[in-house]
């Protein structure tokens, strides 16, 4: 029985056969499961056997997955959507030199695709958009790709006050009152994780969703650029103790079918 409705607040869409089939496979390295655990999984969120064949079909047609002798990986961008994911668990060490990096859109007749996916490129990479077509941050990252008719600079950028531009790029307050959330969360459904019911897995794939979703845009700024406070540098030691206990969890379940 599906118990996510008993979470407020998570901002987590209803699962449905494709989003259970993401959350699985992002999580997993490498991506790849059978194709009966798949829709043993799915079940749990109330999602019939033939809603997970039909969902898994389209995301071949869409080259968001492939197929081999009844097991299905993650393909195409959803490869480095789990990068973004798995880069966003890890806290930088790169120390700040003050240096920024800029990405600006120059093409005027990109098209909407184009677009889009330039936009996703910089949320995955962290960038903050001061104005259409423009991003930064402070350069205490590697940089983001750079597709065509997209310039990237790193240097130092001529400003007043970095915490100003800081607070015009994130907002930071309802950035760090999430992460609290998200503590609070973690923490209050830890040992639930430890019981290995089976029939929490639905309440327990949401949290570890909207956490990984949470990390993987987290701006990882310079601690000169943070209050001393921050909450995220608690969050990820705590849901890397959480994924732990969880990926065993999946691991018996997906040996079980």
């Amino acid at each position: 029985m599906n118990t996510i409705s008993n979470i407020e607040g998570l901002e987590i869409e209803p699962f449905s056969a494709r989003s259970v089939i993401l959350s699985a496979l992002l999580g997993l390295h490498p991506p790849v499961l059978p194709v009966q655990a798949l829709i043993r999984l799915a079940e749990r969120f109330d999602v019939r056997p033939g809603t997970t064949r039909t969902s898994l079909s389209r995301m071949v047609a869409n080259g968001e997955l492939t197929v081999t002798e009844g097991e299905y990986a993650l393909a195409g961008r959803l490869l480095e959507r789990q990068r973004e994911q798995d880069e966003g668990r890890r806290a930088t060490t790169q120390e700040w030199n003050g240096d920024w990096i800029t990405a600006i859109a120059t093409g005027d007749r990109r098209t909407m695709a184009e677009r889009r996916a330039f936009r996703q490129a910089m949320i995955g990479s962290r960038l903050a958009e001061l104005r259409p077509d423009i991003w930064l941050r402070p350069a205490n990252v590697g940089n983001p790709p750079r597709p065509a008719q997209v310039i990237v600079t790193r240097g130092a950028i001529a400003v007043d006050d970095a915490a100003d531009l800081v607070d015009r790029l994130w907002p930071l307050a309802a950035i760090d009152a999430r992460s609290q959330q998200l503590i609070h969360m973690l923490t209050a459904h830890r040992a639930e994780v430890d019981r290995q019911d089976d029939q929490l897995l639905p309440t327990t794939f949401a949290i570890s969703a909207a956490v990984v979703r949470f990390l993987r845009t987290e701006p990882q700024l310079p601690d000169d650029l943070l209050p001393n406070d921050w909450s995220a540098r608690e969050l990820r030691p705590l849901y890397d103790d959480f994924a732990k206990a969880f990926d065993q969890q999946l691991r018996r379940f997906f040996a079980s079918t």
